[in-house]
């Protein structure tokens, strides 16, 4: 593992990386139009080894794709990707890791079957991969879940009395406005009804 570090893949890179998807069997036009999301390991003298793509949607986040130049750095190469994949699910907020990879490396670290409860977390667009599912938990999804609504819910409280105070406000307001309205009425009626009793019958 001294020997290799970790890169994320370049266009420069598709030509060693075709050779690695086409002897891997892996469909490699496909892989092709997602070259960045791959991650490659290289030898000191610069070789690409490996490679393994890593595909973050939402809170989930898809190891696939991947094939190796020399299996001699196999496992090597996949500790850097682990490490690179944590990175990357910190940065992108990641409750769980999903792949179909086979390797025993991945169960050795962690990721177990996908039973049918756990599969029903899986994002819509890889439900239609036909695939073996492993998968990795990095957060607890339904506490987060339920973290996230007891903040919304105090949040909302204070903006629920908030607004419960304004309303209570402006229902004040338009009685006050109600009340000189009608006194204002009863001033310009009375006021009215004076000028007609004091009038002098003798104006024209």
């Amino acid at each position: 593992m001294a020997n290799l570090r970790i890169r994320r893949a370049t266009v420069e890179d598709l030509a060693v990386l075709r050779g690695i998807w086409d002897s891997m069997r892996l469909p490699a036009d496909e892989l092709e139009k997602t070259v960045k999301e791959f991650q490659v390991t290289e030898d000191a003298a610069g070789n690409v080894v490996g490679a393994i793509g890593i595909r973050c949607v939402d809170q989930y986040a898809l190891l696939y794709g991947e094939g190796f130049s020399d299996f001699s750095h196999a496992d090597a190469s996949r500790e850097l990707f682990l490490e690179r994949l944590q990175t990357l699910a910190a940065n992108h907020g990641v409750f769980r890791v999903w792949t179909a990879e086979k390797s025993p490396f991945w169960t050795r670290w962690g990721f177990q079957q996908a039973n049918a409860e756990l599969l029903s977390r899986l994002p819509e667009q890889w439900k239609s991969l036909d695939a073996q599912w492993l998968t990795l938990q990095l957060k607890d999804e339904d506490a987060v879940a339920e973290a996230m609504k007891t903040k919304f819910s105090g949040f909302m409280e204070p903006e629920k009395q908030q607004t419960e105070r304004v309303r209570d406000q402006a229902k004040t307001l338009r009685v006050i406005i109600t009340i000189i309205g009608f006194v204002i009425f009863f001033v310009c009626v009375g006021i009215v009804i004076h000028m007609l009793k004091h009038r002098n019958p003798f104006e024209n």
